[in-house]
C-alpha cells in the first residue's frame, strides 16, 4: 500500500497494491498496521455508500466539531472527481482544495480528515461512491460551502451539473465562519 501526502496537511492519498490475474484481482484495502504508521484512523464508526449517475456534484460538506467526521472514500464502479477544501481557520492552505481522480481502475483511496469540506463530480453513469466515516451522521452539525465559489479556484470539469437544491445555496468561503481550528502538527 503507498500513502501520499498532498500538498494540503492531513490529506493522504491511498493507492492499494493490486495482484490481477485471469480471474479478476485482490487488493487490501485496509490494514490497522499500515494505517497507524501513517496517523490514519482505523476505527471507522458508519459506512456510506452513493450511486450517482454522470454529471452530479456533491458537496462540499462537513460536519462541525464536536461531530466533525473525516472520511476514507473510494469508488466501487465508475469514477469520481474528488475535492476537498481546506477549512481550518489558521492554516496556511486554508481555502485550498485538492483533486483527485479516483476510479474503480485506480482503486486510490483518498483520507479527508476533519477540518475539510468534501465533495465530487461523478465522471461515468451509475458510480457507486463508499466512504467509511471517523464519527456518526449528526444533522445538526451538518454544513456545506458553495460547490463553485469562485474563491475556491476548484476546476470541476463541468458546466451544468445535476446538483442538489440545497448544495445550490451553500456559502461562499466569504460569508463562511468555520467551526475549525489549524493545529500545526509537529514531526518526530
Amino acid at each position: 500500500m503507498k500513502i501520499e501526502k498532498s500538498y494540503i496537511e492531513g490529506l493522504l492519498v491511498i493507492t492499494p497494491n493490486v495482484f490481477a490475474d485471469a480471474r479478476g484481482y485482490f487488493f487490501e484495502s485496509f490494514n490497522k498496521e499500515v494505517f497507524e504508521a501513517h496517523g490514519l484512523p482505523t476505527l471507522f464508526v458508519q459506512d456510506n455508500e452513493s450511486k450517482s449517475q454522470k454529471g452530479v456534484v456533491r458537496g462540499l460538506h462537513f460536519q462541525a466539531p464536536p461531530m466533525a467526521q473525516g472520511k476514507l472514500v473510494r469508488v466501487i464502479k465508475g469514477a469520481v472527481l474528488d475535492v476537498a477544501v481546506d477549512i481550518r481557520k489558521g492554516s496556511p492552505t486554508y481555502g485550498k482544495a485538492h483533486v483527485e481522480l479516483i476510479s474503480e481502475e485506480n482503486k486510490k483511496m483518498f483520507w479527508v480528515p476533519p477540518g475539510f469540506a468534501h465533495g465530487f463530480h461523478t465522471l461515468e453513469d451509475n458510480t457507486i461512491f463508499s466512504y467509511k466515516c471517523s464519527n456518526l451522521y449528526h444533522k445538526p452539525s451538518e454544513g456545506a460551502l458553495l460547490w463553485n465559489d469562485p474563491a475556491l479556484e476548484i476546476d470541476w470539469g463541468i458546466i451544468d451539473p445535476i446538483i442538489s437544491d440545497k448544495d445550490k445555496v451553500a456559502p461562499p468561503l466569504a460569508a463562511f465562519e468555520s467551526p475549525f481550528v489549524y493545529e500545526k502538527k509537529t514531526v518526530m
